[in-house]
């Protein structure tokens, strides 16, 4: 039967019925051990206590009330994060797109509010995945996402990832802004280095520029601290987040400081759903489990853990796995064979692992895997690998049959 759904996703033959902590459970009662999170959206994985409270208590007081009224709920949230970060002002989205759709805007209209609104323009990296609207698909500047939607929207020059040459001549009387994720995930779970990301904060500071941080997919714990850019020592001027901040609830954000948004005057911006009372409330039942003392480190000593085994592996599986790489609980395998053939094998495997740029499978589990859990993630990651070295025996041997 064709499905009515929109054919947009080569959907995988499974259909999962319910989840328990980092597992998946099948219509046909198989387990998965899930270290995609749906996209790293599932930060502390499924049926989390907290967040199932949280999601019941307000949802039997108020769903929606729309941002025409007070909302407690995003009060104190955006109050949380306020605190927990470098920003001064907060403003609630449906997902990271739209959470860079303000951060866009935001940029831009600061700059108009400075007396310099030909500032508008963005400059972002090759590689990098900002969303799925026009603006953000122009933000990427990937052509595949960009084929076939017409003229591209302006506003953003890409320059390649790393290189400081082509981005100092990138910088024009028009620019108002670098937009970076300090972590690329779809572009292969790409890391910037600390050094990098002080040295881009001081061009911006040296060019009169905003700094832009898309934390979407590598915020809110997901590297052992609860924003990536911490490890480098330094702030974005605007940050956009979402995924891992509402623990499966659909919940983004856009960050700023009281400078750079000093031209979202009222009226500029709004939203219908973005904040409403029920996510905002699982919202601040993700920080109560995140910012509990001792959780971030837990977080970076597993990530320790599996690092050390995922390198394991690669020993063990040169001519499948050529390199290791990421921070935190959002790694990644360079592979020597595709990328999409071993994400298929490991959901054989009852693994569940995600494509990425550069021939890379990512792997991000929810981060409340245990280490019995990052075990058995590798195990069956090395079964998936053993499939590849024998299927290439196989191979040579039927060629030496042959000759």
């Amino acid at each position: 039967m064709t499905s009515p759904l929109l054919p947009t996703y080569a959907r995988a033959d499974v259909i999962f019925e319910k989840g328990e902590g980092v597992w998946l459970v099948a219509r046909d009662g198989q387990r998965y051990l899930d270290l995609g999170s749906g996209i790293g959206v599932n930060a502390l994985g499924y049926s989390h206590p907290a967040l199932l409270a949280a999601l019941a208590e307000q949802g039997g007081k108020l769903w929606h009330i729309s941002n025409l009224f007070q909302n407690p709920q995003a009060e104190r949230l955006a109050g949380r994060l306020v605190d927990a970060s470098f920003a001064d002002t907060v403003f609630f989205t449906n997902s990271g797109a739209e959470a860079l759709e303000c951060a866009i805007k935001t940029a831009r209209k600061y700059h108009s509010a400075d007396g310099h609104p030909e500032r508008y323009r963005i400059i972002t990296f090759e590689g990098a995945f900002h969303g799925r609207t026009l603006a953000t698909i122009a933000a990427g500047g990937q052509q595949k996402y960009l084929e076939g939607f017409g003229p591209k929207v302006d506003g953003f020059d890409q320059v390649p990832f790393g290189d400081w040459q082509a981005l100092a001549a990138a910088i024009g009387p028009q620019t108002g802004g670098i937009l970076i994720e300090p972590v690329q995930g779809e572009g292969g779970i790409r890391p910037v280095p600390p050094a990098d990301l002080r040295r881009l904060r001081q061009i911006a500071d040296d060019n009169g520029l905003l700094l832009i941080f898309d934390e979407v997919q590598c915020g809110v714990g997901r590297t052992g601290k609860l924003f990536a850019h911490e490890w480098s020592g330094i702030a974005p001027d605007i940050m956009a987040i979402a995924k891992g901040i509402g623990g499966g609830f659909p919940l983004g954000a856009s960050l700023a400081t009281r400078e750079a948004s000093k031209g979202m005057t009222l009226g500029t911006h709004g939203t219908t759903f973005g904040g409403n009372p029920l996510a905002t409330a699982v919202g601040n039942a993700v920080l109560d489990v995140i910012l509990a003392p001792g959780f971030l480190e837990s977080v970076q000593e597993k990530a320790g853990l599996f690092r050390q085994r995922l390198a394991e592996l690669k020993d063990r599986y040169p001519d499948v796995i050529a390199d290791v790489r990421g921070e935190g609980l959002m790694l990644g395998l360079k592979l020597k064979v595709l990328n999409t053939d071993f994400v298929r094998k490991a959901l054989a495997h009852r693994l569940v692992v995600i494509a990425a740029g550069d021939n890379v499978v990512r792997l991000l589990p929810p981060l409340i895997i245990s280490e019995a859990e990052i075990a058995e993630a590798v195990a069956g990651l090395g079964a998936v690998a053993e499939t590849f070295v024998t299927h290439a025996d196989a191979e040579n041997a039927d060629e030496r049959h042959a000759g």
